[in-house]
């Protein structure tokens, strides 16, 4: 590569930068319901339907990026909450996006916020399927409660184990002339989880990141 193609490789670069590996995370987005209550602000949740993946867990709608129906991480966030809540993505206005969340199990989540068009929670056509329940917390509740943190530890596997006890390498050291410490499972670092105990339900994990995440940028 001479001069002149670096400098064209250079100014092909965006100003901003993605993700990299991007294609290997399981992306998604969510969005951050609002309303109004007597002029009140309530984030709205709901509660997933108990026979799902993450059964009865409290969490926003959202879901996988889907390039065949979406031409955006927004779209996906409008698409899945009219999936979800029975909201129609017209009655829904976007007013800003939170930080990309990028979690430990590979999980690029992308965060949108946006007030909901409706009088309250009986305008909401739930899917049974997918949720249980609906209901709203207001957002003053979570700016005057700190949240519990809490941590799970991450660890490194070079290889595994399965039920048969055969070992699996997924990195082969010794093949590849590696320091020998690389063969040893390592956990060098933890992840904060969050957890909101509301009366009414228990609000932890991502979901609590993303709000905790919102709390702060308002401070």
């Amino acid at each position: 590569m001479n001069r002149a193609e670096f400098e064209r490789f250079s100014h092909s670069l965006p100003e901003t930068p993605g993700i990299y590996g991007r294609d290997n995370f399981f992306n998604s987005a969510i969005l951050v319901p609002v309303l109004f209550i007597d002029d009140d602000c309530h984030l709205l949740f709901q509660k997933r339907a108990s026979t799902i993946r993450q059964g009865s867990e409290i969490c926003f709608p959202g879901g996988h990026f889907d390039p065949e129906l979406d031409r955006s991480f927004a779209d996906t966030a409008l698409r899945e909450t009219e999936e979800e809540l029975g909201l129609p993505r017209d009655r829904v206005r976007l007013t800003g996006r939170l930080d990309t969340v990028v979690t430990p199990r590979a999980v690029i989540v992308e965060c949108f916020v946006g007030i909901l068009d409706i009088a309250d929670r009986e305008d909401l056509r739930p899917d049974p399927r997918e949720v249980e329940e609906v209901f709203t917390i207001p957002l003053a509740w979570f700016v005057a409660t700190k949240p519990e943190i809490y941590h799970n530890r991450i660890e490194i596997q070079p290889s595994y184990f399965d039920a048969e006890g055969n070992e699996h390498i997924l990195l082969p050291v010794d093949k590849l002339g590696l320091p020998s410490h690389y063969k040893e499972r390592r956990s060098e670092w933890t992840h904060e989880v969050a957890v909101y105990r509301h009366r009414r339900c228990t609000i932890w994990g991502l979901t609590a990141g993303i709000i905790l995440g919102m709390i702060r940028k308002m401070r």
